[in-house]
């Protein structure tokens, strides 16, 4: 049977940063950062990231085999939206990494489980995905929706902390993060968050409109 691709040539789905492959499935989102990078950026490293169509698995795939994955420290689902609004496409993809070897990771708002209508998106991932970065960035429900804007209202931040805890109960090496910005006080407080489901912390620094990035 012959799988018929469509041509995704005007968009960016792979592009590396650094020592990793990163992959762009998606530009929805289920929160609206004040610091997200799309607020003042198109992309990253004179990568365009706005999608004009969501890539399908196949498609995806077919980039990859093209790829010398062991080129890689790493491949990142992490693009210009929440790569877990696309999980059936993660997963499928996924698959195939590690058919090839490759190391993981997902970076995510945490809200996989609302987002997708499950009680545990870390089972489902759990097989395919060696690391999950989670973006936390405030210590409290109420702090975390006044800078995140979740479309699930501050249920987010307690659905965030779950899909954490799930991670790590699942054998996935899990981090939350934080960005630099936030003052030292909350970042302890934010530390003392992650480490109450278990995580690792690890603060990273806000990118800037004159970064290059």
């Amino acid at each position: 049977m012959t799988v018929k691709l469509r041509i995704v040539t005007m968009q960016t789905v792979l592009y590396e940063f650094k020592d990793s492959l990163y992959i762009n499935l998606t530009n929805r989102c289920s929160n609206s950062c004040d610091f997200c990078i799309r607020n003042f950026k198109d992309g990253v490293n004179g990568n365009p990231l706005w999608l004009d169509d969501e890539p399908t698995a196949a498609e995806v795939v077919a980039m990859l085999d093209r790829k010398d994955l062991s080129a890689y420290k790493e491949v990142v689902f992490c693009g210009f939206g929440e790569p877990t609004c696309a999980l059936p496409v993660l997963v499928e993809v996924a698959r195939y990494l590690k058919s090839r070897g490759a190391a993981t990771r997902i970076n995510t708002n945490g809200q996989a489980n609302l987002i997708n209508g499950v009680d545990n998106a870390a089972t489902i991932i759990a097989p395919v995905i060696d690391h999950v970065s989670v973006s936390l960035n405030a210590s409290n429900a109420e702090k975390y929706q006044s800078m995140c804007h979740s479309e699930f209202g501050e249920a987010g931040f307690d659905a965030m902390l779950t899909f954490t805890r799930q991670c790590v109960e699942a054998g996935i090496d899990t981090a939350m993060t934080v960005v630099d910005c936030i003052g030292a006080k909350e970042i302890e407080a934010c530390r003392a968050c992650a480490e109450s489901v278990g995580a690792k912390f690890r603060v990273r620094p806000l990118v800037s409109e004159n970064d290059e990035y």
